[in-house]
């Protein structure tokens, strides 16, 4: 059975400003570069390696990968990119509607996506992944709305944490066209939820 480990990037300058960052991109501060390495330092002492690593086209998540695999030799997947919030991109973030129902369609109307764009996106992208890879263990990096909206598609009653941790990972099983989720993980403080 494959196992897919779905993380979000490092912390960046827009996360530590409070600034909406979606389709936008800033870089991983130095928090974030550490972060990285502590999720690497991580992987290594668990003896976990990885067969297949892909990230979100977006300049955050490839950083990251690139530091826990010590490589630029990776696929790169725009269907992992974060929600696209539309004209709020940049904007400081208190700005944004309260609660996760407020995302569900409310970007639209400034020029954003919906949540179920995202969803499907997220879903479709993963599936292809997981399908096409011969790995056992693949390591995706991506977002955090993109991939709660991704949990959320497969489990639509559960409630996952609205913010996973900076480098956090989510681990899943795949098996024919499933997935199922075993553990959420914060390796910058090797506990498991």
């Amino acid at each position: 059975m494959k196992r897919l480990y779905l993380m979000r990037h490092g912390e960046t300058l827009f996360n530590k400003l409070g600034k909406v960052q979606g389709w936008c991109d800033s870089p991983l501060t130095e928090t974030g570069k550490e972060q990285a390495h502590k999720a690497k330092a991580y992987f290594a002492r668990n003896q976990l390696t990885f067969g297949h690593a892909v990230a979100s086209t977006q300049e955050r998540a490839c950083d990251t990968l690139e530091i826990i695999c010590g490589t630029t030799d990776y696929e790169r997947r725009k269907g992992l990119k974060e929600m696209n919030f539309g004209l709020f991109e940049g904007e400081s973030t208190h700005l944004q509607p309260k609660g996760p129902k407020a995302y569900e369609h409310f970007y639209q109307s400034f020029g954003g996506e919906s949540a179920a764009e995202v969803r499907q996106r997220m879903f479709a992208e993963l599936v292809d992944i997981m399908t096409t890879t011969k790995a056992d263990n693949t390591l995706v990096l991506s977002h955090n709305g993109a991939i709660f909206y991704f949990f959320k598609h497969l489990f639509p009653n559960e409630v996952p944490p609205l913010r996973l941790a900076n480098c956090g990972f989510m681990v899943f099983t795949y098996e024919n066209g499933h997935f199922f989720y075993l553990e959420t993980v914060d390796p910058t403080r090797s506990v498991t939820n």
